[in-house]
């Protein structure tokens, strides 16, 4: 797999910057939309309706998380030996599978509300997509 024709060429061509490049889109695009929910649960933004911005956002939030793992799946089967040995990858997927619970969480409690238990997710939410941009980051320094 580490040196599949497919690999190398992802590798030794445009494609993997043009890969980086769409994946930080998704990424903004992603973490741009849960920024709007996350800080309307730590009570700014109180004159647009929860419900209803997160109803709205969602679609961007889904689009971005899709566009972000599918380019970072290639871009990993296009690294995967070098990546795997990286402490700091490995930091970034534990980080984003902790966000996807700490998601799947909230959303398990029922309808978003503010209460203090949302308010703390709602932050946790933030340091750690905050986290993994650093992480991704850091990957090509490590």
């Amino acid at each position: 797999m580490f040196d599949s024709p497919a690999a190398l060429w992802l590798r030794t061509s445009l494609a993997y910057p043009i890969l980086e490049t769409l994946h930080i889109i998704g990424l903004a695009t992603l973490f741009g939309s849960l920024m709007i929910v996350d800080l309307r649960l730590l009570g700014l933004l109180r004159r647009l309706d929860l419900t209803a911005l997160a109803r709205s956002v969602l679609p961007c939030t889904l689009a971005g998380f899709a566009l972000a793992a599918a380019t970072g799946m290639t871009m990993f089967y296009a690294r995967a030996g070098e990546l795997i040995a990286n402490p700091v990858f490995t930091a970034k997927i534990g980080l984003v599978m902790l966000a996807g619970c700490n998601a799947g969480m909230l959303h398990a409690r029922g309808p978003l509300r503010e209460d203090f238990t949302s308010r703390c997710q709602a932050g946790l939410s933030v340091l750690i997509w905050i986290a993994v941009i650093i992480c991704g980051r850091w990957i090509a320094y490590i």
